[in-house]
């Protein structure tokens, strides 16, 4: 069977592991009714809208 033939360091399998633990960036989409920048499946924050009707009042 294979043997190492030098320790890996401490820094070589964190950074290893690290990676795995990469947030994906949140999906946008676009409202519409105003146009704005939203994520899906979420009451606008820029018009209080969702689903067509209103469901939170933004002054």
């Amino acid at each position: 069977m294979a043997v190492p033939k030098k320790k890996t360091s401490k820094s070589k399998s964190r950074s290893r592991r690290a990676s795995a633990w990469k947030l994906a960036t949140p999906s946008r989409s676009v409202c519409p009714r105003c146009g704005a920048a939203k994520q899906p499946h979420v009451v606008c924050g820029a018009c209080g809208w969702y689903k067509g009707r209103q469901a939170v009042d933004v002054a």
